[in-house]
């Protein structure tokens, strides 16, 4: 049997829908009509960022769920055995089950969005790792009777509803426990009693729609059954601030024997609930007296009892096969390539994975790779380090071309205090062309060009809270250049903007609100210049520091910790989510085959630190490869001559001819001429 689920708030990203809304115009017209704007603007490029606001998302989502479904159709011709939504979801589940059509659904959603929308004074918030038992012992427990839950989204994922100065408070409670607690970015507590003028409002306004029979059974939110003939109506006006109970909808699927969950919509957020429902609850298996007496009455669609008994009967039999083959390690314990990761952390820079790919030096990794890793559902980072504005803008562009259905991209900012009119150069730049995401590398203190640009990305939502449309991962690999990040704009450089009308005193104000990055990426053993860290003794400490500094300057939302630096293998990467981490970047190089064999090739023991040509001076050194190379070797014994001798003259012959002979293969004037060569070609 096939269940095709329909997610709702929280799935939505720009660019959702694609090239569907050209394949159906006529739907698509019909929208517009209906809503007074063009939806496929405002899902494919959000020209006034209002896609994450309820009275925009909720429409957006109805249309590109059904256009999803009309696509499927089209594809397959496949007739779903049972259909179910989440929350909003539950009227696209309607829609395919003849319930209304397509204008009557879309009429009942932009009215629901526009009163839900108007409900203001509640928040919520997501608890990870109690069940609803354990949540709610805390909540009455500690007096708050007025919070309640709003979403059995798994058996340990919990979202609960209530006033914004209760969901704040309520956060020290769950932290005690060892749990993470999420507030939510949204305008008020759903489905909650603070939606109880929006309920009523709706049931006045939907008593004027006729409803027709349902040709598919669909699963109600407010009672975990199929709906009952003729109780549409009733359902969707209770759903507004009744609980939405999706695991024990699943559960309930589950229990009617081998079930598979096809979601219809803009990203999988549904299907990873029903990995972890399937991982952590039994089926419900109701019996037929049971079923009679609830929420099956009269809802016999196209299937009657002896031939559902079959169902269950031969599915039972396939799960007890089943049971006895070896579950996968994902089954038992629910985790997959989506799942890991800070949740927030890939709504926000809208990814698939919680996985960047960092900028390397000169554009080692190039725009090519930036584009593909984006289209993969990760962010990819150009390195701008040794490139010319030109080539610069140029990628830029290519990148935006390529990535135009709002995959994420990133371009990094490195500092140069040697040319810091280079950094102002690029951050022009990126205002100019409205890079909204950028890596800042090599940073030891704040700059005039880094709060600039933080600046200009801020603004007030609709509710007056700050938000940074530009966003900002600090690549560190220090505490104290951490605690930089972490803290907000020094105040010597806001003044000094302000009075060069560089920024306005209204951005400045806000600068003292925020900190000066998104989030943060540790960067251990990476083989840099200064990331010679152990991992698990820099992440704890970030994470630590962290979260000292934001209880410090009482930020609103949580920055994240990202891990980088020897990620080179499955299983380092899971080293690093277990250590904590939010997320996880590797560097990825466009390089040649040959480099690429070797490096196929190596092991743990194959690399060693060599000087860093760019710092020989100062005796930073670098990781490089050693197998099968004499450079690490040579390169060392170089910089230990260096370091011992004042100048050429003091060196013995039988060295000065070695190095000639077999380092440089050529003579000291020769390679003096060389450097002569490089130097004036750089300037």
């Amino acid at each position: 049997m096939i269940t095709y689920i329909f997610p709702g708030q929280g799935s939505q990203h720009k660019g959702m829908g694609g090239t569907l809304f050209d394949e159906f115009p006529e739907i698509i017209a019909k929208a517009d009509e209906i809503l007074g704007y063009s939806i496929k603007e405002m899902c494919i490029n959000d020209p006034g960022r209002q896609l994450n606001e309820t009275l925009y998302t909720q429409p957006a989502l109805y249309i590109v769920n059904v256009l999803n479904y009309l696509k499927d159709q089209k594809e397959t011709g496949r007739k779903p055995d049972y259909v179910a939504g989440h929350s909003l979801g539950e009227y696209s589940a309607l829609f395919v089950a003849g319930a209304f059509d397509f204008e009557t659904g879309l009429k009942l959603v932009k009215k629901r969005s526009e009163l839900m929308s108007q409900a203001n004074g509640g928040s919520m918030a997501a608890v990870l790792g109690l069940n609803e038992e354990k949540v709610e012992t805390i909540l009455r427990g500690n007096g708050f009777k007025t919070i309640e839950i709003a979403n059995y989204n798994t058996p340990t994922q919990i979202v609960i509803s209530g006033s914004v100065s209760d969901i704040e408070q309520a956060s020290r409670l769950f932290e005690m426990e060892g749990v993470r607690y999420i507030p939510l970015n949204v305008s008020g507590a759903f489905h909650s009693r603070y939606m109880e003028d929006a309920k009523s409002r709706f049931e006045e306004y939907i008593d004027r729609f006729r409803f027709s029979e349902l040709t598919i059974p669909v699963i109600s939110n407010v009672h975990a059954r199929p709906y009952r003939a003729g109780k549409v109506r009733e359902n969707l006006v209770e759903q507004i601030t009744h609980s939405v109970k999706w695991t024990e909808s699943i559960r309930y699927l589950m229990g009617l024997g081998t079930m598979e969950f096809i979601e219809i919509g803009p990203r999988d957020v549904l299907t990873k609930l029903v990995q972890s429902i399937r991982a952590q609850a039994e089926p419900l298996v109701i019996t037929e007296d049971e079923e009679s007496t609830g929420e099956k009455e009269g809802n016999q669609l196209h299937l009657n009892l002896n031939e559902a008994e079959a169902h269950k009967l031969e599915s039972r039999e396939e799960d007890q096969e089943r049971k006895e083959q070896p579950a996968e390690t994902e089954n038992i314990l629910g985790i997959s390539a989506f799942s890991l990761g800070d949740r927030e952390f890939i709504k926000d820079y809208n990814l698939k994975y919680a996985y960047l790919t960092g900028g390397m030096y000169r554009g080692v990794a190039s725009k090519e790779l930036v584009v593909r890793v984006g289209k993969a559902g990760m962010m990819g980072f150009l390195g701008t380090g040794g490139l010319e504005i030109a080539q610069i803008d140029e990628a830029i562009q290519y990148i935006q071309k390529e990535l135009s259905n709002g995959e994420a991209y990133g371009m990094n900012l490195l500092c140069n205090p040697q040319n810091p009119e280079m950094e102002e150069k690029t951050v022009d730049l990126y205002l100019k062309h409205n890079v909204r995401n950028i890596e800042a590398a090599a940073f030891l203190m704040m700059t005039p060009a880094l709060v600039r640009y933080r600046a200009k990305g801020l603004k007030l939502d609709q509710h007056g809270k700050i938000i940074a449309s530009n966003k900002i991962i600090g690549k560190i690999s220090r505490p104290e250049v951490a605690a930089a990040f972490l803290s907000v704009a020094p105040e010597r450089i806001v003044t000094k903007l302000v009075s060069e009308n560089k920024i306005t005193q209204e951005e400045a104000d806000w600068l003292k609100k925020v900190p000066m990055a998104d989030d943060l990426c540790a960067e251990a053993d990476s083989g840099g210049h200064t990331d010679g860290a152990v991992a698990y003794a820099l992440i704890p400490a970030i994470i630590r520091l962290r979260d000292e500094l934001m209880a410090k300057y009482k930020y609103l939302k949580k920055i994240r910790i990202g891990a980088a630096g020897g990620i080179g293998t499955p299983e380092a990467a899971a080293a690093a989510f277990i250590l904590g981490a939010d997320f996880i970047v590797t560097g990825e190089a466009c390089t040649s085959d040959a480099v690429k064999d070797l490096l196929q090739e190596i092991n743990v023991q194959d690399t060693e630190y060599a000087p860093a040509g760019d710092m020989f001076e100062l005796g930073a050194k670098v990781q490089v490869l050693k197998k099968g190379l004499f450079f690490p070797a040579r390169a060392n014994k170089l910089y230990e001559l260096y370091r011992q001798h004042n100048s050429l003259s003091e060196i013995d012959m039988k060295t000065k001819t070695q190095i000639q002979e077999k380092y440089f293969k050529r003579s000291f004037e020769q390679v003096y001429e060389d450097v002569k060569k490089y130097c004036s070609a750089q300037e």
